[in-house]
């Protein structure tokens, strides 16, 4: 719970903002990462749970409207590395 006048920060894996970039990005998530992370991690599972989560997170318009549906206001964010990550804020009503 987050009192009024709160801020709400986060900062996640999103969706790259050039088509072209996500295509490539996707592949590389699906296809190439699962098979490097078997070949070098003790726990290649959980590369893929990343690779999927990654996959299933809603991309940048999609997470502020959630999250004004929520009750946050005044929400935006900012892409970071192309929209490989990005920066979601908000604040609660006071």
């Amino acid at each position: 719970m987050t009192r009024p006048g709160g801020r709400i920060v986060i900062c996640e894996f999103s969706h790259p903002t050039w088509a072209p970039f996500r295509t490539v990005y996707t592949e590389y998530l699906m296809r190439a990462l699962p098979p490097v992370a078997r070949a070098v991690s003790s726990s290649p599972d959980a590369y893929v749970y990343l690779a999927e989560s990654i996959r299933a997170w809603p991309d940048q318009p999609a997470l502020a409207e959630r999250l004004g549906r929520a009750g946050w206001s005044r929400v935006a964010w900012r892409n970071l590395s192309g929209g490989i990550v990005a920066l979601h804020r908000g604040f609660k009503a006071g």
